[in-house]
């Protein structure tokens, strides 16, 4: 077993969390993750109300009694978020750990910490990590440019990030973006991070709450089939390739085009229900990272987790030792 400050600190099993993921964060998945003996996070705006999201705890709760933890994700949006409301539902379900994302944390962080609740803040940059650091939060989640989802202005990948994030932080790491397999996990600690953070994978498992295309295309993909789209705009974004990112992209970099001109093709509606629930992939944008060329099959959670666990610690205990004469 992976024993690391991670999994002392969080009492989870494995030192694997899978991440927040809008329209994938459910009780189906995130009650199979924690069974399985990882940290998975609800995601709170995937539920249209805080009150849905205090039933949503309550399904987890149903499912297994191991711990499991929300995603509050705050971000600019076209529709004002009740973002104190979802804070006090997640408080007062009794949530003990909360990974936050976007933008700063630090309005939530006096609430939470009355609470007892511990923070994991997402960022994509040392100098985001360690501003995170100094308004207290209790562990950064490093988001390498492979990841789906954000990745940030700067582009630098996990090799890179991992250890200079490591280096500057005094509170633990996990490591995010680019990780599927159980090399990746080992490449992770010997980076410096205690846990690996796991999005994309979770998404081709047999609890995931989309369309089976949607897993199988994930399964289909290669390294290669992401896009990036909102460069222009200052707020990149990494999805899976299809027609529908592509065209945004080449509206995108058009002279003079602004988000408008994209919002009906980037909604996020349209994604969630051509895509993730009627199986259409070409019908709107649905998120995945790099590590689509090292997903090879659709298992059940417990499988992905066993088995990622299994090869990292045959990689520590056996492979890297034999390297030493």
């Amino acid at each position: 077993m992976i024993n690391t400050e991670f999994t002392r600190r969080f009492g989870v099993e494995h030192p694997i969390l899978c991440g927040g993921m809008t329209g994938y964060g459910t009780a189906q998945l995130i009650g199979a993750v924690a069974e399985a003996g990882a940290l998975g996070f609800l995601t709170a705006l995937t539920q249209p109300t805080p009150e849905d999201l205090v039933k949503e705890i309550a399904r987890t709760r149903n499912l297994t009694d191991k711990p499991f933890g929300v995603n509050l994700t705050i971000l600019p949006t076209i529709q004002p978020v009740p973002y104190g409301e979802y804070r006090a539902a997640i408080i007062e379900a009794g949530i003990t750990v909360v990974e936050t994302a976007g933008s700063s944390p630090a309005p939530h962080l006096p609430d939470f910490k009355a609470a007892g609740v511990r923070v994991i803040h997402k960022a994509t940059s040392v100098r985001h990590a360690l501003s995170a650091q100094a308004k207290g939060v209790d562990a950064v989640s490093i988001d390498g440019f492979e990841c789906a989802g954000h990745p940030g202005e700067d582009d630098v990948p996990g090799l890179i990030l991992i250890p200079a994030a490591v280096k500057a932080l005094d509170i633990p790491v996990i490591a995010s973006g680019g990780i599927a397999t159980g090399s990746g996990l080992a490449a992770a600690l010997a980076l410096g991070a205690c846990a690996v953070n796991m999005g994309t994978r979770f998404i081709a498992t047999d609890e995931a709450p989309v369309h089976v295309n949607v897993k199988r295309q994930v399964v289909a993909n290669t390294e290669r089939d992401t896009q990036l789209i909102f460069r222009t705009f200052h707020n990149t974004a990494r999805v899976a390739r299809n027609s529908v990112s592509e065209q945004i992209a080449e509206i995108s970099a058009r002279e003079g085009a602004t988000f408008a001109d994209v919002a009906d093709l980037a909604s996020g509606a349209r994604g969630r229900e051509r895509v993730l629930a009627d199986g259409d992939i070409e019908g709107g944008l649905w998120w995945a990272g790099q590590t689509q060329g090292l997903i090879d099959e659709i298992a059940s959670c417990r499988e992905v987790i066993d088995t990622i666990v299994a090869e990292a610690e045959s990689i520590i205990g056996d492979r890297l030792p034999s390297y030493l004469s």
